[in-house]
C-alpha cells in the first residue's frame, strides 16, 4: 500500500481502530443480555429491555459507520490492480450500513423509549424480537453483507504481506451462512456467534497492517 494516499491509510486505520473496539463494545454487551444481567430473560431467543437495547444497539449503529468509513477508506487504499474486490466489498459495506442502520434507529429512538415509558401500543410491527420480527430478519441481512465486505475486502490485501488480516477477513466472511440461515434454524446462532472472535481480530489486524505501512 506504499504507493495510494497517506490519509486514506491513514483513515483506514484509525476506522478499523473503531470497528475493533465498537465490536468488542457490543459483544460484552451481549454476553450480559444473554446472562440475564440487563432485564431480560436471557439467552439467545430472549427479547431485550429498554435497558438491553440501549447497550446493545448504540455500538451496534455506530459500528455501522465506522465500517462503512473504513470500507471506503480501504478502497481508496488498495493497490489498482486489487481494486475490484475492495469495490465489492465496498458495495456490500454500503447495504450492510443502510440496514442496520435503519433497524438500529428505530429500535434507539423509537421502540427503546416506548418501551422504556411502558407505552407499548401500536408498536408491535417495530419490535426487535430474536427469529420472530421482520426487523430481526434485516438485521440478520445486514450481516450477512457485512460477512460478505469482509470477504471480499480479505483479496484486496497483498497476501504476502498481510496473512493475518486476509485470513482473519476470510473467517469472518465464511460465517455469512450461518447468518443468512438463521431465521430457517435458530441453532445456527452458534455458528453465528463466532462474529465475536473474527471481526474483532480481522479489525485489529488490519490496524495493525495499516500502521506498519506507515500510516
Amino acid at each position: 500500500m506504499a504507493s495510494v494516499p497517506a490519509n486514506a491509510v491513514r483513515l483506514a486505520r484509525h476506522a478499523a481502530i473503531a470497528c475493533a473496539i465498537l465490536s468488542i463494545f457490543y459483544v460484552i454487551a451481549q454476553l450480559f443480555e444473554w446472562l440475564g444481567l440487563l432485564g431480560s430473560d436471557g439467552g439467545p431467543m430472549a427479547t431485550s429491555t429498554a435497558l438491553g437495547l440501549a447497550l446493545l444497539l448504540t455500538p451496534s449503529l455506530l459500528l455501522g459507520s465506522a465500517f462503512l468509513i473504513l470500507m471506503a477508506a480501504f478502497h481508496q487504499a488498495t493497490a489498482p490492480e486489487l481494486r475490484v474486490w475492495s469495490q465489492v466489498a465496498l458495495a456490500f459495506a454500503t447495504v450492510y450500513a443502510t440496514l442496520i442502520s435503519l433497524v438500529y434507529f428505530t429500535q434507539l429512538t423509537f421502540v427503546g423509549p416506548r418501551l422504556a415509558t411502558g407505552d407499548g401500543a401500536g408498536i408491535e410491527p417495530f419490535l426487535f424480537i430474536p427469529y420472530r420480527s421482520f426487523l430481526f430478519a434485516v438485521d440478520l441481512l445486514g450481516y450477512t453483507m457485512m460477512s460478505l465486505a469482509t470477504l471480499f475486502a480479505a483479496f484486496a490485501l497483498p497476501e504476502a504481506r498481510a496473512r493475518i488480516a486476509r485470513y482473519a477477513m476470510i473467517a469472518n466472511g465464511l460465517i455469512a451462512p450461518f447468518l443468512a440461515f438463521q431465521m430457517y434454524r435458530p441453532s445456527l446462532i452458534w455458528g453465528g456467534a463466532l462474529w465475536a472472535l473474527t471481526f474483532p481480530t480481522a479489525m485489529i489486524a488490519l490496524a495493525r497492517l495499516m500502521r506498519r505501512d506507515g500510516a
